[in-house]
């Protein structure tokens, strides 16, 4: 089985992901820390986002893997699961995200890793665009307010000082370059599963999830 979900920033997509990775014992695909990678390597080597040629050149020079014991992001044999979880990364991915020859090579690397099957993967066109045939597909959401707090809570256990009015605004500014850009913008596909977890405990989504996974074994 391919288990896709879909949904908007900081609604817990990984967090969900991961769980129900290691309960099913499959591997567990974050297609965000793909973006986020690529989008530190343009940090790292001034790449002109609106310069087709150096995308190009850039693309070509990538190289993603994940360490799956440990969930790490793995970007040119160089272990960068902290940087790409920085502010400066957060706010830039989008944009790099919307160039479609970005998308292009990553939705063929996701779907490369993903041809052995039992996987999960997360992100915003999984299951409309990289696996539109998985067997599952969820579209996780929640409200503003909580997302905010997600994610300030999160910036602030890594030690980054930022507003909650900031990340509002990046967690805006994200949704709407997400929804409208012209290559795979964020939907929810017509057979996902839309689960709203503002008010759901970790342990209670999982479970949620882990009885439709066992009702589409059964068909």
């Amino acid at each position: 089985m391919i288990i896709a979900i879909d949904g908007y920033s900081s609604c817990g997509k990984s967090t969900l992901a991961k769980d129900l990775a290691a309960e099913l014992n499959y591997t567990y695909l974050d297609s965000g820390a793909m973006y986020r990678a690529v989008t530190l390597y343009f940090q790292d080597n001034n790449v002109k986002l609106d310069d087709s040629q150096q995308v190009s050149e850039a693309l070509a020079k990538i190289s993603i893997r994940f360490e799956q014991q440990s969930n790490r992001t793995i970007l040119n044999d160089i272990d960068v699961e902290s940087e790409i979880r920085s502010p400066n990364v957060t706010d830039l991915v989008s944009p790099v995200s919307a160039i479609s020859a970005v998308r292009i090579k990553m939705v063929d690397q996701q779907r490369s890793l993903g041809q052995e099957g039992n996987i999960v993967m997360d992100g915003r066109d999984i299951g409309t665009v990289v696996f539109p045939n998985a067997k599952l597909k969820v579209f996780l959401t929640a409200s503003d307010e909580i997302r905010m707090d997600r994610r300030w809570q999160e910036m602030q256990r890594k030690g980054y000082e930022i507003s909650k009015e900031e990340v509002l605004k990046s967690l805006k500014s994200r949704d709407h370059i997400d929804s409208n850009r012209e290559d795979s913008p964020l939907r929810q596909a017509k057979d996902a599963v839309l689960l709203d977890n503002s008010n759901l405990k970790r342990n209670e989504q999982k479970e949620m999830i882990l009885a439709l996974v066992k009702l589409r074994n059964q068909t």
